[in-house]
């Protein structure tokens, strides 16, 4: 039985590359830490069989997407899909948030249709961390839901990384950054600056901390705590981190096999590149939050092992403990008229010119 003070996630046990393996032994290093912690595991009945906890139950899927079905199918065709039944979990009040390592386009838009985006937000976004040099993440977003984004878009997401950043890192004004090709105000394309316009008076409506333009160096120097643009962007940085993690791992393990001088080279760089490797291990930042919608749920990398995918959970129970969807509705809601003038100003039809 559930307690009145205990947090419940639903798992879709089924989703990412390794399924079962890994999220299964992911909840169980999670619940061994939290106490005070219940699970839904979502999947099928033999799969999740042989998981025995007093503080988990099975809730049978008979479907899973795969990663590479299409949106119609995982929307429209496996409505009893794991990931669909994890989400529902959410939306009818059974579970504080969800998980999955599913495939990211499929759980955007099963996201949005089941649990549908919250009042004043046009578009959900993915919000992530990035490693940076000062041992801790910067929070991006979007990481590729919305290729395609208009300022009062990229006002939004603002908003929310702020909310975002507020309970997961307990910082009252946490700053924003803009992501730019230049930190001057004059640079960037149109919407880029009529965005940094929004932005500059959100600030001064005290609605969110903005720093200003910020290059893409700046995501890694930890220079602001959020940085902010389009989905294109935000997966390409994502995945050159990752490209980086794995570049140092690869370089640890075969220059050990080289010439003796290159042996010796490595012995003494090692500690250095091996915390370095700790450092940028994405591992320590799994767990992206889709933002914007009536209901908290986060995505796991497909490519997950037990330790990154249990990094997810912590960050849907710390989310979900810290009250994050009532806090994003507060900014939203406080936000409101700024947000209603930038979408009328947006409607407008452009003056005739004289």
């Amino acid at each position: 039985m559930t307690s009145p003070t205990s947090i419940t996630l639903a798992v879709d046990c089924m989703g990412g590359d390794y399924g079962p393996r890994v999220t299964l032994a992911a909840c169980r290093r999670f619940l061994a830490a939290h106490p005070d912690a219940h699970l839904l595991l979502v999947g099928r009945a033999e799969a999740l069989s042989g998981f025995n906890d007093p503080r988990a139950e099975v809730v049978v899927a008979t479907e899973m997407v795969e990663m590479d079905d299409s949106l119609e199918v995982a929307l429209r065709k496996k409505k009893d899909s794991s990931m669909r039944v994890c989400i529902e979990q959410v939306r009818d009040g059974k579970a504080a948030a969800a998980i999955s390592a599913g495939n990211t386009g499929a759980l955007m838009a099963i996201a949005r249709y089941v649990l549908k985006t919250m009042e004043g937000i046009d578009r959900p976004a993915i919000a992530g961390q990035m490693p940076n040099f000062k041992g801790g993440g910067t929070t991006m977003l979007d990481l590729g839901a919305n290729v395609d984004c208009s300022p009062e878009h990229l006002l939004q997401f603002a908003v929310m990384g702020s909310a975002l950043v507020s309970v997961l890192q307990n910082k009252d004004q946490p700053t924003v950054g803009l992501l730019n090709i230049g930190e001057e105000a004059i640079k960037g394309n149109e919407i880029i600056k009529k965005t940094g316009e929004l932005l500059r008076s959100a600030s001064s409506a005290g609605d969110l901390n903005f720093y200003g333009n910020v290059e893409g160096n700046d995501i890694f120097k930890g220079t602001v705590d959020i940085v902010v643009c389009d989905g294109f962007v935000g997966n390409v940085a994502l995945k050159a981190s990752e490209g980086l993690a794995t570049m140092i791992s690869g370089f640890l393990r075969n220059e050990f096999s080289r010439s003796i001088f290159t042996k010796i080279a490595a012995i003494f760089a090692y500690p250095v590149l091996s915390a370095f490797k700790h450092r940028v291990d994405h591992r320590r930042y799994n767990g992206a939050a889709l933002l914007g919608l009536r209901g908290l749920v986060f995505k796991s990398h497909g490519s997950a092992d037990d330790v990154a995918f249990e990094t997810a959970l912590n960050r849907a129970y710390d989310a979900s403990k810290n009250q994050l969807l009532e806090r994003v509705r507060e900014r939203i809601a406080h936000a409101a008229p700024l947000l209603m003038g930038a979408q009328a100003d947006a409607s407008e039809p452009a003056a005739t010119p004289l």
